[in-house]
């Protein structure tokens, strides 16, 4: 019989090797906690989730113990160990007991349940070896940009914003509802509107879920919507919207929303929240492009692919991915070009992405505005948003960070700026008669 928490860390156990051995990030290995309960799946998840925030400094205290790298099983289950007793406080014995039972689990590694078993003890002895161990720093493909971009001090906030785990904002589907719900979910008002519950819990099982009165959306993420301004009554495209926390923002406030993202999978999420949140919207799986709206949009917000550089306390698996970043910016390039040609006169696009990278944002913004000569900037309002002027930078746009609100437990990093398309200009032409009349061009 399986002793407790097995299950949930056998699926810890291959969410680190999927990440770590075959660099799949942690939403692509959905599979592996499919058969856990609720609980089972968030301590998994959590699980994991710690050990690669903290791996680097884990490692450190775990290499004393070992001649050689040893295989994946017995590597993945000292980590896990270490991660429970060294992180979580669990007393020595169950998670030593835990680890030797992980690997005495798997066929082909139950020999190395000796190994795990010395190791572990030792490490439930190494305290002071964990407390003198640095903490992780920004991984390399991300440390020198940034601190080129905002300096050796912020990198190092960041980094120390990355390994605290992100606390739980909700954005109502009402805001006039905030003090209401804010007082059934124990949670904070934020000066821009979402809430904040610091305490955990499961998201299912909390006040307002089930009648759809809020759905899970970062604060930083909540913000780039609401630069459109008024959308009661417009067209307005949503464009890479999986999983569709804007989406259902848009819709929340009045606007005839279309949905556009590439993967099938990942929309069923936003799919399941409209039907939760009694919210519409038109949900098109397509490639944008390959796909043609009927008639241009009022307003249309593009937040594109990215390194999501801006999120990685909500997705510790990111430092230990691959990253080649030359392909997303051209990406990025071609998709504001593309969600450009779909916008009517007079109509306003966001661009977004959740990266701390100038390169996919401010420098974005900078080359299309170039050579573009039918746009303009439209600078943020701090005010309206509810943010700090600091957040808005010279160019008007909105630049977050996760070291930005450290006392009220940080925020996702964003970078968001708004265009506003230029009306064709009129010229006149010459009748027959030698009358003239206004003659739309461009």
């Amino acid at each position: 019989m399986s002793s407790p928490g097995h299950a949930a860390r056998a699926a810890a156990a291959t969410l680190l090797a999927g990440v770590l051995d075959a660099g799949r990030t942690l939403d692509d290995q959905a599979d592996a906690l499919a058969s856990l309960a609720p609980a089972e799946r968030a301590r998994a998840q959590r699980l994991a989730g710690e050990t690669l925030r903290h791996l680097g400094r884990i490692d450190a205290v775990l290499a004393p113990h070992l001649r050689k790298p040893p295989p994946a099983p017995a590597r993945h289950a000292l980590r896990l160990a270490a991660t429970e007793m060294l992180v979580d406080g669990t007393p020595p014995h169950a998670a030593v007991d835990g680890a030797v039972r992980l690997v005495r689990s798997q066929r082909r590694a139950t020999h190395l349940a000796g190994l795990v078993n010395a190791v572990a003890r030792r490490v439930a002895e190494a305290r002071d070896a964990w407390e003198a161990a640095p903490e992780d720093p920004l991984p390399n493909w991300l440390a020198g940009p940034v601190g080129a971009a905002w300096g050796l001090d912020a990198a190092a906030a960041i980094a120390a914003a990355h390994r605290r785990p992100a606390p739980l904002d909700l954005t109502l589907r009402d805001p006039s509802e905030a003090a209401r719900w804010a007082e059934a979910l124990a949670a904070e008002i934020l000066p821009t509107g979402s809430l904040r519950r610091v305490a955990g819990g499961q998201v299912s099982m909390l006040p307002g879920f089930a009648e759809g009165a809020w759905w899970v959306q970062d604060a930083g993420a909540a913000l780039p919507a609401r630069l459109l301004g008024s959308v009661r009554g417009r067209r307005v495209l949503d464009v890479c919207a999986a999983p569709g926390g804007k989406t259902l923002q848009l819709a929340a406030a009045g606007a005839e929303v279309t949905a556009l993202d590439v993967s099938p999978g990942r929309l069923k999420r936003l799919d399941e929240n409209l039907a939760r949140t009694g919210l519409a919207a038109r949900v098109v799986a397509a490639d944008a492009f390959g796909w043609e709206p009927e008639a241009e949009y009022d307003a249309i917000l593009l937040d594109a692919p990215c390194s999501a550089s801006g999120t990685i306390r909500r997705h510790p698996d990111l430092p230990h991915l691959p990253r080649d970043l030359k392909p997303l910016r051209e990406l990025q390039a071609r998709l504001f070009a593309r969600a450009w040609d779909w916008l009517a006169p007079g109509g306003r696009l966001v661009y977004a992405t959740c990266s701390i990278l100038p390169a996919e944002g401010e420098d974005q913004a900078a080359a299309f505005l170039a050579g573009r000569p039918d746009a303009r900037r439209i600078a943020a309002d701090p005010k309206a948003i509810g943010a700090p002027v600091e957040w808005v930078d010279a160019a008007g746009a909105l630049r977050l960070r996760p070291d930005f609100w450290p006392g009220r437990g940080g925020i996702d990093g964003f970078y968001a700026t708004t265009f506003e398309r230029a009306a064709p200009l009129r010229s006149r032409s010459k009748r027959p008669g030698g009358s003239t009349r206004g003659r739309l061009g461009g």
